[in-house]
């Protein structure tokens, strides 16, 4: 059965529809009961559903958190019996138009359905060293053996799950690149740019936005040096480019924490932090996640 995607509701008719839900149950209002003012500001990512974007769909009460996917790819359930919403990292790859999310509930299997929009990003033209393009035999083996390392990371689905998910900037400095940038180096079209450029000098700390573990410290043939930090379920985030890392691969850090420091490893123009946002095993757009 396929639940078509409903109209998104506002901030106060959800929080009515939270009230009525828990006055019917029985449950004596919880002191965190989010104000409809302050729903718009949930610790949770923008809902934008575009390729590089975020869906929020809404599963509905239960008493028990569902168990959501893409294809066969676990999704993030965040929420509570009252309503529950699974969070979905739509890749930059995805087509537009009709989108499903499949859910196994105590009920039995279910999918809901959700439309991705089109989202036309901008283009970028950049000059780099030519064997950074048109890679040696030996780089191209070197890039094969990291891309399968890295894919191994990007597939870490943890508990516990993100108490919140909105994110301060990791390194203060100009955006010098956004996410979704369809990129061509030295004439030539490569990949979209699936992270956010800020600009600052080497050497500048970088440090966590919000607490998590260390799941992988490298230093790659295009990304140079780089951290992933695992936040549960799913939500990682990546640092690249990086002159310096601080931490290793186990370690648990806490918000504000330094893990390493900005420079000019990879392929890359000048220093700068590369942060990504990954949700899903899908590269999705930083600045959805961040702090006013």
């Amino acid at each position: 059965m396929s639940i078509p995607e409903p109209d998104r509701p506002t901030d106060s008719s959800r929080l009515q529809r939270r009230l009525l839900l828990q006055a019917g149950s029985g449950l004596a209002l919880l002191p965190w009961l989010r104000t409809a003012q302050a729903a718009a500001t949930d610790g949770w990512p923008a809902d934008s559903r575009v390729p590089g974007g975020v869906a929020r769909l809404s599963l509905g009460p239960a008493a028990e958190r569902p168990q959501a996917f893409a294809g066969d790819i676990p999704l993030l359930v965040l929420g509570d019996a009252i309503e529950w919403t699974a969070l979905v990292g739509i890749p930059l790859s995805a087509p537009t138009g009709p989108a499903e999310i499949k859910l196994q509930t105590a009920s039995g299997p279910r999918s809901i359905a959700y439309t991705v929009r089109d989202k036309k990003y901008s283009e970028q033209r950049l000059k780099v060293a030519p064997k950074t393009v048109d890679l040696s035999a030996a780089d191209n083996a070197r890039y094969e053996r990291e891309r399968d390392h890295q894919q191994t990371v990007m597939a870490t689905f943890s508990t516990p799950l993100p108490a919140h998910m909105q994110l301060p900037v990791p390194v203060p400095g100009r955006r010098s690149s956004s996410f979704g940038l369809r990129r061509v180096f030295n004439g030539q079209s490569r990949n979209p740019h699936s992270g956010m450029d800020i600009a600052a000098a080497t050497g500048t700390p970088v440090k966590a936005p919000i607490d998590g573990k260390i799941i992988d410290v490298g230093d790659y043939f295009f990304n140079g040096h780089t951290i992933w930090m695992d936040h549960g379920g799913g939500f990682l985030t990546m640092y690249c480019h990086l002159s310096a890392t601080q931490v290793t691969v186990g370690q648990s850090v806490r918000a504000g924490e330094v893990i390493g420091k900005v420079g000019a490893t990879g392929r890359v123009t000048g220093p700068h932090l590369h942060w990504g946002v990954m949700l899903n095993r899908s590269m999705v757009d930083p600045a959805l996640f961040l702090t006013a």
